[in-house]
């Protein structure tokens, strides 16, 4: 049997440790991002990758070839796989959230206030704009690419409220997840 699941939530809200909280969990689970595609083109061109480089570059690739670009890239993937638990992170667009739910897939709505997720993504240092200031982190939220993710957030099957310790964000991942 084959269960999907789709993540959205702003930058820094948990989206990635949920996956890595249910590849733990449980067997076999497999995680794809949206934003992978982005990365790996990217990756070619630039040593560093900031946010505002896969913003731009989503947004150039859904004006030439339509919002769901980043979903069928990934719906092929997800129709290769028999079995398992299938977990897209990312969701940015409505169009990805109809693929998702076509698929038979639940959304997962993560969120958590500027502040903390701000915090957590300095923390991190996964891409070179991470350690931007409070006020540009504010201004990368409102671009075309993460505009509509409370809006989508808000017709998600589950909301995890992501402000707590992460015992806490696990609990509800498990609950989740069953």
């Amino acid at each position: 049997m084959k269960k999907v699941i789709g993540l959205i939530g702003q930058t820094g809200s948990g989206k990635d440790i949920f996956c890595e909280y249910a590849k733990k969990k449980s067997k076999p689970v497999f995680c794809f991002r949206f934003s992978a595609p982005l990365t790996e083109a990217l990756n070619i061109f630039v040593n560093a990758i900031k946010k505002e480089d896969q913003q731009w570059l989503a947004m150039c690739l859904r004006e030439r070839f339509g919002n769901n670009i980043l979903g069928k890239a990934l719906e092929k993937k997800v129709r290769e796989i028999k079995k398992g638990t299938i977990i897209l992170n990312g969701i940015r667009a409505w169009e990805e959230f109809y693929m998702i739910k076509k698929l038979g897939g639940k959304i997962v709505y993560i969120t958590a206030d500027s502040k903390i997720r701000w915090e957590r993504i300095k923390k991190r240092k996964e891409k070179k704009d991470d350690n931007s200031s409070y006020k540009k982190f504010l201004r990368m939220e409102k671009v075309k690419t993460e505009a509509l993710i409370s809006k989508i957030g808000k017709k998600a099957d589950f909301i995890i409220e992501n402000n707590g310790t992460i015992n806490e964000f696990y609990r509800e991942i498990k609950k989740t997840i069953q």
